[in-house]
């Protein structure tokens, strides 16, 4: 035990009208909605990274955080290992997610930085038979460090392709030993500066075919986890290729991978590739490729991606009821890519944040739900389409122009418009939200 959050006693349901700010008003992680425990529609986790790894920089300023783990030992990473597993307690989290470089010191050599890290995956490992958290997805740091300043498997350089692949082998090892639900693949740095130096044909045959291997392995190693891919369309490269979900969409299926890989949506991404989350996710689970997501949101007015914690209950609803009409979670979960702001220093800031919005994202999901079982929308949205449903319309879609056109003129056919009801749908949505 360590006495980061002496004091703070585990988070509990309480209802709406509790006045105790360190209780949950709508996550009630035993409620059943639409058939199933609150908890298991939303299997929150927290992210390491931005909760234990990160120092507090922006910009344009350095480390405000001050950590009794931050360093670069095995000691201080089992510290921080210990300090994690104390929150996920005090939350009642059900899942964690980590990069290995968030979680073990980079050593003087590869080998030395897989050792670092097994070692860490066993005291993980130990911790987790003790403790209800588990883990929710791993993923591999192939930006961070200046050898993946121009990408990873599209770095012109074949030695940081090598490394790169190493290193992804070494993160389904350890996720594969954790018993993970999904191993995640994002490019931070697959993209291009300047076309003046860039071969978009070779960066692109280099990422299919290294995403190719992720799959062969996962297959190898008997891993049953889903393999999944971030996308974002910039920041920091210019631009990524993983810029959104249709242009991944299209890069599986260049590979023929669309069958094996789907994708862990991010909500501050899709604002930055100029969606909104709710398109990213319906289009998504159109697909088939809906996984998991990344939960936080942007600052509107900065324009870049500033990992806040989620705070508006519409936005979120409007997320949740796509995942709720695509079916639910499978291997996925709500994970919080967040962060605490630079100023919010103490122990309590980082509880409350996360409590905080697991309450956004459970009071959400009921509104969501509750719209979804009335089926008052959906059915609109059915009505809209009805006239598909008669066989001489279906008829269409497998006949040619020239049939078409001789129907048009033999029936006389001479559509008028119909309303597509947004207004009056909008406000359907705002009586539950």
């Amino acid at each position: 035990m360590t006495d980061f959050f002496k004091g703070i006693l585990p988070i509990a349901y309480e209802g709406p009208e509790s006045r105790n700010e360190f209780a949950f008003r709508h996550y009630n992680p035993d409620e059943v909605i639409l058939g199933k425990r609150m908890e298991e529609h939303l299997r929150f986790a927290v992210a390491y990274w931005h909760s234990f790894a990160w120092p507090g920089g922006d910009p344009f300023g350095g480390q405000t955080f001050d950590r009794p783990w931050f360093g670069d030992t095995m000691a201080l990473a089992k510290m921080k290992a210990d300090v994690a597993f104390e929150m996920f307690d005090i939350l009642g989290v059900p899942y964690f997610c980590f990069h290995d470089a968030d979680v073990r010191p980079e050593g003087a050599t590869f080998a030395e930085s897989r050792r670092n890290l097994e070692e860490i995956v066993d005291y993980f490992a130990a911790k987790m038979e003790s403790h209800r958290t588990k883990l929710l997805w791993g993923t591999a740091n192939l930006f961070s460090h200046r050898r993946f300043m121009a990408g990873a498997a599209t770095n012109p350089d074949p030695e940081v392709f090598a490394w790169s692949a190493a290193t992804v082998k070494s993160c389904m090892d350890a996720t594969h030993k954790l018993c993970g639900q999904n191993y995640v693949l994002w490019g931070g740095r697959e993209g291009y500066e300047t076309l003046l130096n860039t071969d978009l044909a070779r960066e692109s045959e280099h990422a299919g075919r290294f995403l190719s291997m992720v799959v062969d392995y996962k297959h190898k190693i008997g891993f049953k986890g889903a393999i999944l891919i971030e996308p974002k369309p910039q920041e920091p490269s210019k631009h990524q290729y993983d810029y959104d979900v249709a242009t991944v969409y299209g890069f599986l299926k260049r590979f023929g991978l669309e069958g094996e890989v789907k994708l862990n949506i991010e909500q501050g991404h899709a604002i930055l590739a100029g969606h909104s989350f709710e398109h990213e996710l319906a289009l998504a689970a159109s697909l088939g490729l809906l996984g998991s997501i990344d939960m936080n949101r942007n600052d509107y007015q900065s324009g870049w991606d500033t990992d806040q914690f989620p705070d508006s209950v519409p936005e979120m609803a409007r997320a949740y009821y796509e995942i709720l009409r695509a079916g639910g979670f499978t291997t996925g979960g709500t994970n919080f890519d967040a962060k605490l702001r630079r100023q919010s220093l103490d122990p309590e800031d980082l509880i409350l944040a996360h409590s905080g919005a697991m309450d956004v994202c459970a009071r959400a999901l009921k509104a969501a739900a509750a719209l979804f079982a009335d089926d008052t929308l959906e059915a609109a949205r059915r009505d809209r389409y009805v006239g598909w449903d008669k066989p001489e319309n279906q008829a269409m879609l497998t006949s040619g122009l020239e049939a078409i056109a001789a129907r048009v003129e033999a029936e006389g056919i001479n559509p008028a418009p119909r309303s597509g009801r947004q207004e009056r749908l909008e406000n359907l949505w705002n009586r539950y939200v």
